[in-house]
């Protein structure tokens, strides 16, 4: 299984960002979809998730109303939806697919910058 982001870079304070995540060698569906995110000199920590055969979200409080998670199954790609973005929000941002049972699978990361 390979994810693979895409989509990240440089945008002003205020402004919106949609990151991409693409999945190969298996089905999406099976799959809880998961973004994180790590700053420099942090940890990694979990940014939003979807459920696997599930529209369910789940959130980190400081993007709530901000971002947005969604998946195309049909795809094999779920997305990160980034409004009203903040310096804080600058990291490198990863995508990772999860399910019982299995590994879990990340991509390399794609970077976000939140600057004027």
């Amino acid at each position: 299984v390979h994810v693979v982001e895409s989509g990240g870079g440089l945008v002003q304070p205020g402004g919106s960002l949609s990151v991409s995540c693409v999945v190969s060698g298996s089905t999406i569906r099976w799959y809880t979809m998961s973004w994180y995110r790590q700053a420099s000199g942090q940890e990694r920590e979990l940014v939003a998730q979807i459920f696997s055969y599930s529209t369910i979200t789940k959130y980190q409080e400081s993007v709530k109303g901000r971002f947005t998670i969604s998946r195309d199954d049909d795809k094999n790609t779920a997305y990160l939806q980034m409004n009203r973005l903040k310096p804080e929000d600058t990291a490198v941002y990863y995508c990772a697919a999860s399910r019982p049972g299995d590994p879990t699978y990340w991509g390399q990361g794609t970077q976000v910058t939140v600057s004027s």
